[in-house]
């Protein structure tokens, strides 16, 4: 890994396009957003890449650049290329970290990362978010208080078909009377991923300061750790590392 943490912020780029409601909030996008407060960091370096650039993005070339991808998807998590998610995944298994916020549940990367549904309970009516930290210990949880508010929010509730997370991070208490697991972090191969539930496009989320140190946090937990095994995508077959002698 080179010095600064290299992060791609991938975003479908399209509500941005469509709905006016998004572009008032998100002008320069989502990924605009969240690039922007990523890179105020002196540790942290961003690009951003769109579901409608060629491969969305995602070159070989960008990949073998990024230690850690964030993604946003919503409206059209079918328009990725499965191709690309075969290469995204084998990045992760490889050491890149995966941050996956809010709807993107539903992407093809996320689902093939978990290898399950992700389905999960939702309602849009700008209700208030109370979001629990249940494991302080956490480097994602560095710097937070016990809980914080976000006031207005889509609303997801249980049950949220994943695998039993590493660390449960973060707990979701809606106005509605709802919980949900809203923060929760894997390994994967030597890859680290992370889905942190918030991140609606009409409410301005990717700009209040815990929701930002959260992201911040993960990018430095999901950065690749330089290791043995560089390449995990073969079983070749070995050399025994000591000389011994089988008996009969």
């Amino acid at each position: 890994m080179s010095q600064k943490i290299r992060v791609t912020v991938w975003n479908e780029f399209r509500h941005e396009k469509t709905h006016q409601e998004v572009a008032d909030v998100y002008p320069d996008g989502i990924h605009g957003q969240i690039a922007a407060f990523l890179g105020e960091n002196p540790d942290i370096e961003t690009r951003t890449a769109t579901l409608d650039e060629p491969e969305h993005g995602l070159t070989d070339e960008v990949l073998a650049n990024t230690d850690v991808l964030i993604w946003w998807g919503h409206m059209a998590h079918r328009e990725v290329s499965d191709e690309i998610v075969d290469k995204v995944q084998r990045r992760i298994l490889n050491g890149m970290g995966l941050i996956v916020l809010h709807s993107g549940h539903f992407s093809k990367i996320f689902r093939r990362m978990m290898g399950t549904n992700c389905s999960l309970k939702w309602r849009e009516a700008g209700e208030r978010e109370r979001i629990w930290v249940v494991d302080p210990g956490h480097p994602i949880a560095k710097g937070l208080p016990e809980s914080f508010v976000v006031p207005h929010c889509e609303m997801y509730g249980e049950f949220f078909d994943i695998p039993k997370p590493d660390a449960l991070v973060f707990l979701s208490w809606f106005q509605g009377g709802e919980v949900f697991r809203s923060g929760v972090a894997y390994h994967r191969g030597k890859g680290k991923v992370f889905y942190f539930r918030p991140g609606h496009e009409t409410f301005p989320i990717f700009y209040q300061p815990e929701i930002k140190q959260v992201i911040t946090n993960a990018v430095r937990w999901a950065a690749p750790v330089c290791g043995a095994y560089t390449d995990l995508s073969t079983a070749p077959m070995v050399s025994a590392p000591e000389s011994f002698t089988v008996s009969d």
